[in-house]
């Protein structure tokens, strides 16, 4: 399937997401914005999980959507993190390029299909 290269690349950006997040809690900073980012981030890799079982193709359409938005909200909560201190340049630099390439590639999908 087409669209596995997208899911796995979510799903591992997921698992960094949390590695992340565990490494942030561990130094008690930013509780509250670390899981706003943790669940946002890996939103877009249920969303592309549900979206493979879609009924319809405006339910499909409808995943792809939300998973882009929640790419969109991730990025917002990275750059907060990383503006405040909570997140060192490099680690911010490769995760928001993961991230971006999500995007990239979710609205790439989106394109094609409508």
């Amino acid at each position: 399937m087409a669209d596995s290269v997208l899911r796995d690349k979510a799903k591992q950006f997921a698992k960094d997401i949390v590695f992340l997040c565990r490494e942030i809690k561990a130094s008690h900073k930013e509780t509250v914005l670390v899981n706003q980012l943790l669940r946002s981030a890996t939103s877009i890799g249920a969303n592309l999980h549900e979206a493979q079982y879609a009924q319809r193709k405006n339910d499909f359409i409808s995943k792809l959507e939300i998973a882009q938005k929640e790419c969109y909200e991730t990025e917002y909560w990275l750059e907060l993190l990383f503006e405040t201190d909570c997140i060192e340049a490099e680690k911010y630099k490769k995760i928001q390029n993961e991230c971006g390439a999500i995007r990239r590639m979710l609205i790439s999908s989106l394109k094609t299909i409508k």
